[in-house]
C-alpha cells in the first residue's frame, strides 16, 4: 500500500495568520477568543467568538484576487498558498493531471441586511438580477476550483460538506486518492468562518454555545471542565500537501509526518448529539488505528475533538476509553479548541497542526482553562500547560453535527525522508 507524506501546511487561524504563529499559540497556551467583530452581536445571547486577526486578504493575495473572495475562501486561498510554497511544489513539477484538491467548507451566508432587501423586494413583486460574482462568493466548490486553477493542479477536485467533521474527512479522502494512484499530490483540508449573525443566532438559539463570558472571552472554551457549558464559534483555514511518499523522497521533500490512517462513520443517533456510549466515535478511531497497521497500544498523543458540550466531552472520553482499554491512561489528550474555538470545517486542521508540532518538537499543547477537572472525565487532558513529551503517533479526531465521526493517524518520520 502507498504511503502518504505530509510535506507542506498553511494556515489562517484565530491564533496566527501562518503554521508557525499558530503552533506557538498552541503550544503557549495563547487564547484567541474575543468580543465578536464580524457584526453588531450586542443584542445577541453570546457575544463571543474566536476571530481570525491582522488578515489582509489584499496586501496577501492581491487586489483582484481578493475581490473575488468571500471572508472564508480568503482564509482557504492564502492557507493553500502557504502549504504549496513551504512543500515547494512546483507547477512543472510533475503531471498537472495527478494533482488534486479536497476541501471542506460551508456555503456562504447572506448578510441580514441583503437578505432583508431581498424579502422586500419579493413582497413589492420586484426580482432583480444577482450578479454572477456574488452567487459564486456564495458556491463551495468554486472554492476548491479556484486554489486548483491558481496553482495548476488538473486533477480531481471534490468538496466535502460534513460539517465539524469536514477537514478531517478532506484530509482523509486525499489519503484514499493517493493510495489509489490518482494523484501523486493533493491539497486538502478545511475553511469556514460561521462568525456570521445567522450562525450565531443558530447556535445560541440551540443552546450549544458557551454563554456569560462576555467579559472572560479567552475563558469560555472549557474542554472536560466541570463547569464546560457550550463551545465557542471560530474561523479559519487550514491547509495540507499531501505527496506520494516515494516521490516526496526522490526530490528531497522535506516531510512533517506520515499521514497513516483514517476512519469515518456515522453515529445514526442524533442530529445535534453525541451518544452517551461513543457511538461511531469508537469505530472511527479503531478504523483509522488498523488502516494504519498500528495498535492502540503504539498511540502516545489524542489530538480530541474536545468542544466543551457537557454531551461531546462525556462521549468522547468514553470513547477513547474503549478503544484503548488500560493504555488510556497512558495517553495524552487535549483540546485545541480550548484555545481557537471551534472552526467547524476547519477545526480538524487545527488539530493536525497540534499533531504535527507534537511529534516534531515533543511539545504537546495543553487544555487550558481546565481548573475543575470533571470527576467523571478521568483521562490525562494535558491541563493549563504544554507537556513534554517524545511522540511517535497521534490520533486526531473529528466529530460532527450530523453524527459524523472522522478520525487520523499521524506519525513520525524519522529515518524515511529528510526531516
Amino acid at each position: 500500500m502507498k504511503r502518504v507524506a505530509i510535506t507542506g501546511v498553511g494556515a489562517v487561524t484565530p491564533l496566527g495568520n501562518d503554521m508557525a504563529t499558530t503552533w506557538r499559540g498552541l503550544v503557549d497556551g495563547r487564547g484567541g477568543i474575543s468580543a465578536l467583530r464580524t457584526f453588531d452581536a450586542s443584542t445577541f445571547p453570546v457575544r463571543i467568538a474566536a476571530q481570525v486577526n491582522g488578515f489582509d486578504a489584499v496586501r496577501r493575495l492581491g487586489r483582484s484576487t481578493a475581490r473575488k473572495l468571500s471572508r472564508a475562501a480568503g482564509f482557504a486561498v492564502a492557507a493553500a498558498d502557504e502549504a504549496v510554497r513551504a512543500a515547494d511544489v512546483q507547477p512543472t513539477d510533475g503531471s498537472q493531471w495527478c494533482k488534486g484538491v479536497c476541501l471542506a467548507g460551508t456555503v456562504g451566508r447572506a448578510e441580514l441586511t441583503e437578505l432583508v432587501g431581498m424579502a422586500e423586494d419579493v413582497l413589492a413583486g420586484r426580482y432583480r438580477r444577482q450578479a454572477p460574482a456574488v452567487v459564486v462568493r456564495r458556491d463551495q466548490s468554486f472554492v476548491s476550483a479556484f486554489i486548483a486553477r491558481r496553482h495548476g493542479f488538473a486533477g480531481p477536485v471534490v468538496n466535502i460538506s460534513t460539517a465539524c467533521a469536514g477537514a478531517a474527512n478532506a484530509v482523509g479522502e486525499g489519503l484514499r486518492m493517493i493510495r489509489a494512484g490518482e494523484c501523486d499530490v493533493v491539497l486538502a483540508g478545511g475553511y469556514d468562518s460561521l462568525t456570521t449573525w445567522l450562525d450565531v443566532l443558530g447556535f445560541s438559539l440551540l443552546g450549544a454555545l458557551a454563554a456569560g463570558w462576555e467579559n472572560d472571552p479567552a475563558a469560555a472554551s472549557r474542554p472536560f471542565s466541570a463547569d464546560r457549558n457550550g463551545f465557542v464559534l471560530g474561523e479559519g483555514a487550514v491547509v495540507l500537501l499531501l505527496e506520494d511518499w516515494d516521490r516526496a523522497h526522490a526530490r528531497g521533500a522535506t516531510v512533517h509526518a506520515e499521514l497513516a490512517g483514517y476512519g469515518s462513520t456515522l453515529n445514526a443517533y442524533r442530529v445535534t448529539d453525541s451518544p452517551p456510549d461513543g457511538g461511531g466515535a469508537i469505530e472511527a478511531m479503531r478504523l483509522a488505528i488498523q488502516d494504519a497497521g498500528a495498535r492502540p497500544n503504539l498511540v502516545d498523543y489524542v489530538v480530541a475533538h474536545g468542544t466543551g458540550t457537557p454531551g461531546n466531552d462525556a462521549s468522547e472520553t468514553v470513547a477513547i476509553k474503549e478503544v484503548f482499554g488500560e493504555h488510556a491512561g497512558a495517553l495524552c489528550v487535549s483540546s485545541p479548541k480550548s484555545m481557537t474555538g471551534h472552526l467547524t470545517s476547519a477545526a480538524a486542521g487545527v488539530n493536525l497542526i497540534a499533531a504535527l508540532g507534537a511529534l516534531r518538537t515533543g511539545l504537546i499543547p495543553p487544555t487550558v482553562n481546565l481548573r475543575r477537572p470533571d470527576p467523571a472525565l478521568d483521562l490525562d487532558f494535558v491541563p493549563l500547560t504544554a507537556r513534554a513529551r517524545q511522540v511517535e503517533t497521534v490520533l486526531v479526531n473529528a466529530f460532527a453535527f450530523g453524527g459524523t465521526n472522522a478520525s487520523l493517524v499521524v506519525r513520525s518520520t524519522r529515518g524515511g525522508c529528510r526531516d
